[in-house]
Order: structure tokens, then sequence, then C-alpha cells
């Protein structure tokens, strides 16, 4: 069993962004740990809750096999910070399986993690994945290496079934 830590803003995350990749990873038999800013019960945008297992500042990457960041109308806002920024450089230096979907590879971008990179996100995001070194495809799904991304709700069975394949 693997352990993976799921970033998800706790306002406004994509709802199935969230809960089909985190499906497909318990299916898996992996553990999916929901990570946000703040405990309690996290909002998605249409109508999903969640249970906020920690804060970003009780985890350490070393901890899981995987980190992944939840896209939706919330993201940037709550997980562009420079304490989830650092948070995925060190699981990048740890050689985490890292994945990112809609418009949180903006994070990524952010944090100096796509240099070189093949990245799939969301239309809004791609100027800010190439300002960060990225190469924005406009695919559904991207698997560089450890890094994988998705382009939004649409492929979020496909992203985390990427996910689930790298974490064999």
């Amino acid at each position: 069993m693997k352990k993976i830590a799921m970033f998800i803003a706790f306002r406004g995350f994509r709802d199935e962004e969230y809960t089909e990749p985190k499906e497909i990873l318990e299916a898996a038999g992996h553990k999916v740990v929901t990570v946000s800013t703040a405990k309690g019960e996290a909002r998605g945008k249409f109508r999903v809750t969640a249970q906020v297992d920690k804060t970003v500042g009780e985890i350490s990457p070393a901890d899981y096999d995987a980190l992944a960041l939840v896209g939706g109308p919330g993201a940037l806002e709550h997980l562009d910070t420079p304490e989830v920024r650092a948070l995925f450089v060190k699981a990048a230096e740890l050689g985490k399986v890292i994945g990112s979907i809609c418009i949180s590879p903006v994070v990524l971008a952010h944090a100096g993690l796509l240099k070189g990179k093949k990245v799939a996100c969301w239309p809004e995001g791609a100027a800010e994945v190439v300002k960060g070194g990225g190469e924005y495809t406009g695919a559904e799904v991207e698997i560089d290496g450890r890094l994988i991304t998705a382009s939004g709700p649409v492929p979020a069975k496909k992203y985390g079934a990427a996910l689930a394949e790298a974490l064999k």
C-alpha cells in the first residue's frame, strides 16, 4: 500500500478532480490522505465535501509516495503558497511521484518544478506553465518522468489511473 497526500483548497476545489482520482487510487489499494490549509470539512465547487485529514503544516513529503494537487477555483488562492510549494520541491528532491490537475500545475510552475517538462493543464494556466519553463502541450494527461499532469475534470479518471500506474 502506497500513501498519497492529496492537496485540496479548503473552499472551491474541483469535485471530480478530487473524488475520481481518489476512488481509483483507493481501489488500487492505496491510502489517500486529504491535505488542506485548515482542518474540518472542505467544500468543493459544486456539492462535494471532504474531511481534511492533515493541514499543510502537518505533513512531511518523506512520509508519502506521492503528492498531488487538485484544481478548481480555489486552488491558486489556497494552495499557491510558499509552504505548499516547499513541500512539492522537497517531494521532487526525494524522487516522489507528483501529480497536478487543472489550474494547479501553476503552483508547480511557481515552485520551479516544471523546467523542461511536458505539462497538461487548464488552458488559462498555460502562460504561467510556459513562464515557469514547462512545455504546455494541450494534452488531457501528460506523464514526464515522475510528474503527472492533467488538463481538468474531463480526464480526471485517466489522471487517477496514471497516478495509480506510476505507484506500481
